[in-house]
């Protein structure tokens, strides 16, 4: 656990799950996602992907804390996969509006960053304005993403 300005930081992996209440993550990011999030199941599933144990899964779940509770959480998947797809993606990650502009997002993403080796990839919405603090951060945008949903 890192602490930084009264916000304890805390990351939890495949190998180390321990003290993790991942309904409390759940409901955070169920909730501060605002209009950028999803169903709480994709939420709870993202979650059981980063902490499996089985091979080309895995990732982290970092937790951002102050008075014991949530003001942050990010979710990042290993995509098992290299060069032609970064190895991590950056599933999720939120801060309670408190603490917005206070560098929580910031060093939950660089806690991600520092943890992992090799490349990061997220999507991003144009309007959504952590997309300045991920170009900051030396993130590129490269392609626009298209999707076919069935």
């Amino acid at each position: 656990m890192e602490e930084s300005n009264n916000v304890s930081y805390s990351i939890y992996t495949p190998a180390n799950p321990q003290g993790l209440d991942r309904d409390e993550v759940i409901d955070f990011l169920f909730h501060h996602l605002d209009e950028y999030g999803d169903e709480r199941e994709d939420i709870a599933s993202c979650m059981d992907y980063a902490l499996s144990e089985a091979e080309g899964k895995g990732g982290a779940v970092l937790v951002a804390r102050e008075g014991g509770k949530v003001v942050g959480a990010l979710i990042l998947n290993n995509t098992g996969m290299s060069g032609f797809i970064p190895e991590h993606i950056l599933v999720y990650v939120a801060v309670h509006s408190s603490q917005r502009g206070k560098g929580v997002g910031k060093r939950l993403v660089q806690l991600a960053a520092d943890n992992t080796t090799g490349s990061i990839a997220l999507h991003v919405e144009p309007q959504n304005p952590a997309r300045r603090l991920y170009e900051k951060m030396g993130f590129t945008n490269k392609y626009l993403e298209y999707r076919l949903l069935r």
